[in-house]
């Protein structure tokens, strides 16, 4: 007889697994997020302190120094883990179904997006809202230039630079300057530029 999966439908979904997006738990998550990001989006740029404090109470885990333009949007929230000095410019979004990882001294220029979320190819499941998506790792000192999008499953190594546009579907190591779409690497950083 198999055995029974007990796990919740949140467990699934962070753990990348197939998961019901409509459920009553994920629902409320959502709507939580929702509040706390639309409270976000009514801060300016004299008011950081309250900026910072909202953010940290959204995202699962950051730097002390953080900061989060509008009109930013995201789907939980609690899966946004960022290190420390962490800059998200003009209304970026950042799909978090499974977890978004983004290291030191990161800096997201406007409309970046990043999709940890997916669904099924097959039609029967996708019309039936399950959900899938893979964990998105971005190492330290990454600037993501404007309007790129990175997609389910990728990592980028330490030092990485991503043009404007690109969109990343495909993971890439350290030192890098990659873009396009999809993206490809245009040149290595020079130890002279990413010295600190």
């Amino acid at each position: 007889m198999p055995i029974e999966d007990t796990r919740s439908e949140r467990e699934k979904m962070i753990a990348e697994e197939p998961y019901n997006v409509q459920d009553p738990e994920l629902v409320a998550d959502r709507i939580r997020a929702q509040q706390l990001f639309k409270e976000l989006n009514t801060t300016t740029l004299t008011d950081l302190d309250r900026n910072a404090r909202i953010a940290k109470d959204l995202f699962g885990s950051t730097g002390e120094k953080i900061e989060v333009r509008p009109d930013f949007s995201c789907d939980y929230g609690y899966n946004i883990h960022v290190g420390e000095n962490f800059f998200a410019n003009w209304n970026c979004i950042l799909l978090d179904t499974c977890p978004i990882n983004i290291g030191k001294n990161a800096l997201l220029a406007p409309r970046v997006q990043m999709y940890s979320a997916s669904h099924p190819f097959d039609i029967e499941r996708r019309t039936h809202w399950i959900g899938t998506g893979a964990s998105i790792n971005i190492g330290d000192n990454c600037w993501i230039g404007g309007g790129a999008i990175i997609t389910p499953g990728v990592t980028l190594g330490d030092n990485v630079i991503v043009g404007a546009g690109s969109v990343v579907t495909k993971s890439f190591g350290d030192n890098l300057v990659i873009a396009g779409n999809p993206a490809k690497v245009i040149r290595e950083l020079d130890p002279n530029e990413i010295r600190q």
